[in-house]
């Protein structure tokens, strides 16, 4: 029985040794090699703790691969991992550092030393040079193995809280082992791939390429961020490295569908793509579709707190422009329920919260009982056992067809002028004008107005209203419109809603 994410290096390492398991611009190591780093560091974390386990272990990222070292050797060492952004803010770090309690930090830079510096970090620090070339003691980490099981932490990845204050979503190894099995079995991921890494390792996206990089043996190339910048030089370099599969979130396939490089140049090797993170419009997937004939897209769907993806729709046929991509049918070994403001089963067709049971559901937030009592609550359909569902804040529906729609976040829903809207379904029918490649709405309370902020693939303003009013009711048409050189977006790569918020909406 698999019981920590550590034994699916341990496999790889055993069966593609001399194999390329991870590169970036600078670097590669194969799987012996990652194997053999990651019992290092797993040394001399546990020997520095003293045996301690079940403990945070702060882990310094960036767009290089020594931090998946890190993240495997604290695994080895029983304890559990928490990426931290190298560019983030040192005060961000603080109040990461206040709620998780972290007994050491893994750096690699002298920047992340002086972040550790600033926040006054009185733990254990590994210098990441110095414990890859330290003792690896297998016998430690073989105890260290036989004592973990499987509902024992292996992350926690941080997001925004309501309150100001980040909340660590804290997956178990059962989680992250049912994704990998999940992830490979369904999608069919072998050795013969390489995955481009788009999703930075401090945001759950990129737990997917860790994962079918340890269960399939395949090679996990990072894709270095001076690419999305040019996507003529991102083209060749995913042909120069073989690319086959890109996870990557909804922002950056967006992004380069509006750059027009498939009229020049396509990823010859792409094999399968997927988006996650937010609503795929589709016709922005379209120019990817056309493109590329031959390859499968598949939308995966789901918050950090359900270890990362609950539902996935694979796109067979054509949608409409100012549809958005559907997300399917549950991931195995989980449930979704969609329960109205009643608590009963909404009916096909209406709309309710998306909830989740099963063994990807987090263990809760991290030193946060308060919040994990409220998110994490009883299946209210099930009162005759324990039975744990998350509730996402996700409004959905399904269609006729039977698959599950997105439709939009509890928060997003307002009522103005006496009617009761979705922000998401305006945005939809933005997102589908011709040259609109980004666009978002926010509510101003204070002046009961909706706000759209959009930004277009010429650069040129658009009669947006006008053009709106033959797809939506007068009811639900902006009254303040802003162009925007560039949208917005956040760490996870998602539109920052709360900066647009904070621009042109009063509370």
């Amino acid at each position: 029985m698999t019981t920590n994410i550590f034994s699916l290096l341990e496999s790889a390492a055993q069966r593609w040794a001399d194999k390329t398991a991870l590169s970036d611009d600078k670097l590669a190591l194969t799987f012996a090699q990652w194997h053999d780093q990651a019992v290092r560091v797993a040394t001399l974390l546990r020997t520095c703790l003293k045996e301690q386990t079940r403990q945070a272990v702060m882990v310094f990222v960036d767009r290089r691969i020594e931090g998946l070292v890190g993240f495997m050797g604290v695994a080895a060492s029983g304890n559990f991992y928490v990426p931290i952004d190298s560019r983030m803010p040192a005060q961000r770090i603080g109040l990461i550092a206040q709620v998780l309690r972290p007994v050491a930090a893994i750096a690699t830079t002298q920047a992340d030393l002086a972040a550790l510096d600033t926040i006054g970090f009185n733990g254990i620090r590994l210098a990441y040079e110095e414990a890859i070339q330290g003792e690896a003691n297998h016998q430690l980490i073989a105890a260290c193995l036989r004592d973990t099981i499987d509902l024992d932490p292996v992350y926690s990845i941080f997001t925004s809280g309501s309150t100001g204050v980040p909340k660590g979503v804290l997956v178990s190894h059962r989680g992250m082992i049912d994704l990998a099995d999940w992830l490979v079995e369904t999608f069919g991921f072998t050795a013969n791939d390489t995955l481009g890494n788009q999703t930075p390792f401090y945001f759950d996206g990129s737990v997917k390429d860790i994962c079918i990089c340890l269960r399939a043996g395949a090679t996990l190339h990072v894709v270095g961020r001076k690419y999305f910048s040019f996507p003529k030089l991102l083209v060749r370099m995913l042909n120069e490295r073989h690319v086959t599969a890109t996870l990557w979130a909804t922002s950056a396939i967006v992004l380069v569908g509006n750059s027009d490089i498939f009229s020049i140049d396509v990823p010859r090797h792409l094999r399968f793509v997927s988006f996650a993170g937010e609503a795929m419009p589709a016709k922005q997937l379209r120019v990817w579709q056309e493109a590329l004939p031959q390859t499968r897209f598949v939308n995966l769907y789901g918050p950090t707190e359900v270890t990362v993806d609950c539902t996935y729709f694979e796109v067979v046929r054509q949608f409409p422009d100012g549809a958005f991509i559907p997300i399917g049918q549950h991931c195995a070994n989980k449930n979704v329920l969609i329960l109205t403001d009643s608590n009963c089963e909404a009916k096909q067709g209406e709309v309710g919260e998306l909830c989740v049971r099963g063994t990807g559901v987090a263990l809760g937030y991290v030193n946060d009982p308060t919040r994990t009592k409220q998110s994490f609550v009883q299946n209210p359909l099930n009162n005759r056992w324990p039975d744990t569902i998350y509730r996402t804040g996700d409004l959905v529906r399904v269609n006729d067809c039977g698959e599950i729609e997105f439709v939009s976040r509890k928060d997003f829903q307002i009522k103005h002028k006496g009617n009761r809207i979705e922000l998401g379904e305006i945005e939809a029918a933005a997102n589908a004008l011709p040259t609109v490649a980004e666009a978002a709405c926010v509510y101003d309370r204070e002046r009961e107005r909706i706000v759209l902020v959009y930004a277009t693939t010429n650069n040129e303003d658009l009669e947006i209203v006008p053009l709106l009013a033959n797809r939506l009711p007068r009811y639900m048409l902006p009254e303040m419109v802003v162009r925007l050189e560039a949208m917005p977006h956040n760490l996870n790569d998602k539109i920052d809603r709360t900066l647009l918020a904070t621009t042109y909406a009063a509370p």
